[in-house]
């Protein structure tokens, strides 16, 4: 077992830790080898904390020496992506100039994984600020490889903690979701997350100063794990669940609701507002949905989600009028290049005026009640997560048919992190020797049952991770 313990899933990493069979030292040097191996290769841990690490986990192993309880997650390493707060280490965000800008504490849903016992090994790359598009390139860290293709791009943003989770780098990562950031890197890179509902998982978006952020800022990001195996998952969901006097808007919701009677319906959509799907792409909903019927789901193809391209075109609207007041010093920081895909967006869609900006919100809670009645007849929606197969590094940045086409390529993402409902990306094989995924979408604060019927799909079509990143050559779309 000590020779592999990398290999392990989370949970079995956390069960050996609490029952002594191995030492969380010995796990987080088996992570940190793993780390000096393959990270090299693929550029996905930015700033590592070895030495922290070490020390969280020599504390961890005087505890159970001690026999103290230790937690779900005791000993098990997980990376931050760059724009969540470490306590002690950096949040660059991927600029040069926030190199020096040391976190004071940590984030709420670090801070939650740590009381649980799982250690921060390293944070994790990202489009710088976020903002430089959906491939994972920072001015300060550079290109992030997929390890399935380097001629593909892992995704993004959270695209260093799905190359770190897939290679075996770490058990599991702390990604954030605002229209994909943590289901696309998964479906890219073979392994599973899970957007919670807007509300689920307490946060503090007061990263880069005192005041909070702005509607869009508060609504439409959310954290999320990514893992390897849907279990996974669950126990990172088990733990960062909850309420927190820092963040007001998390909902005190419990984390397993009622039981539904019957086989649960689930709607099909493989084309998302019927603006075209790659066939690899239609033929991974058609597996999954052939799964969960295998599973006894009652799967019902239906026409198409509510309202899918008004709620794209009010995602829009409301991300650009939230985000133009700050842009010119933005612009700065994204440099020459960088700037490229947030301004081919503003270039499209102007800002709100205060009278249609009253609009929007009343259209915001309007298309948010549509989709709460389509759920009500279909607890759970399976469609993709991005309608296109893994696409070249920078393609949104490009020029505007790049931007256009990876922007519809993960509209059902930006919806569903509009409405705020939960969904969970899980793998559903490999084709042309890429991996290929689905997401499941559910009702408000039922990632219950996006989480069962994952793992149904998971029990079905395998686990596709971890691997060591391939150096393959460029391949051609298919």
């Amino acid at each position: 077992m000590r020779d592999a313990l990398w290999r392990m899933p989370a949970g079995a990493q956390a069960e050996a830790v609490r029952a002594g069979e191995i030492s969380a030292a010995e796990l987080v040097d088996s992570h940190l080898e793993r780390i000096a191996e393959v990270n090299p290769r693929v550029n996905a841990i930015t700033q590592l904390m070895a030495e922290r690490a070490r020390t969280a986990a020599a504390l961890t192993d005087r505890r159970r020496a001690a026999g103290e309880l230790l937690g779900p997650l005791a000993g098990v390493p997980f990376t931050v992506k760059e724009s969540t707060p470490v306590e002690g280490v950096a949040t660059t965000f991927g600029v040069a100039r926030f190199r020096d800008v040391v976190a004071p504490a940590d984030a709420l849903p670090v801070a939650r994984l740590r009381a649980a016992g799982a250690i921060p090994i390293g944070h994790s790359n990202l489009p710088t600020l976020i903002l430089a598009g959906m491939h994972t390139r920072s001015d300060l860290y550079g290109d992030t490889v997929n390890p399935w293709d380097p001629a593909r791009t892992p995704g993004g943003s959270s695209g260093g903690d799905g190359v770190a989770v897939a290679t075996g780098m770490a058990a599991f990562g702390l990604g954030n979701d605002s229209g994909g950031s943590v289901r696309i890197p998964a479906q890219f890179c073979g392994v599973a997350a899970l957007k919670p509902t807007t509300g689920r998982f307490p946060a503090d978006r007061r990263v880069l100063g005192p005041d909070d952020p702005g509607p869009a800022s508060q609504m439409l990001v959310t954290d999320g794990p990514l893992a390897r195996s849907v279990a996974d998952l669950r126990c990172a969901y088990e733990v960062l669940a909850g309420t927190d006097p820092r963040d007001p808007a998390a909902v005190p919701v419990p984390l397993y609701g009622e039981r539904l009677t019957g086989p649960v319906k689930v709607a099909v959509v493989a084309d998302p507002g019927g603006h075209g799907v790659h066939p690899t792409v239609r033929a991974a909903v058609e597996s999954a949905a052939a799964a969960l019927r295998d599973a006894g789901y009652d799967v019902r193809e239906v026409a198409d989600v509510p309202r899918p391209d008004e709620a794209l075109e009010a995602y829009e609207r409301l991300t650009v009028t939230e985000f133009a007041p700050a842009w010119p010093l933005v612009r700065r920081l994204l440099g020459p290049g960088g700037d490229r895909y947030i301004a081919m967006a503003m270039e499209k869609t102007p800002p709100a005026n205060a009278d249609e900006l009253v609009r929007l919100m009343g259209t915001w809670l309007n298309i948010r009640r549509s989709w709460a009645e389509f759920l009500e007849a279909y607890p759970l929606l399976l469609g993709p997560v991005f309608t296109e197969p893994q696409v070249e590094p920078g393609l949104e940045s490009r020029d505007r048919a790049g931007r256009d086409l990876v922007a519809n390529a993960m509209r059902l993402c930006s919806v569903t992190s509009f409405v705020g409902v939960p969904a969970v990306a899980v793998p559903t094989g490999v084709a042309g020797g890429l991996p290929s995924g689905v997401q499941i979408v559910g009702r408000a604060f039922r990632e219950d049952l996006c989480l069962a019927a994952a793992q149904a799909v998971e029990d079905r079509l395998g686990v596709l991770t971890p691997i060591d990143p391939r150096p393959q050559a460029a391949r051609t779309r298919a």
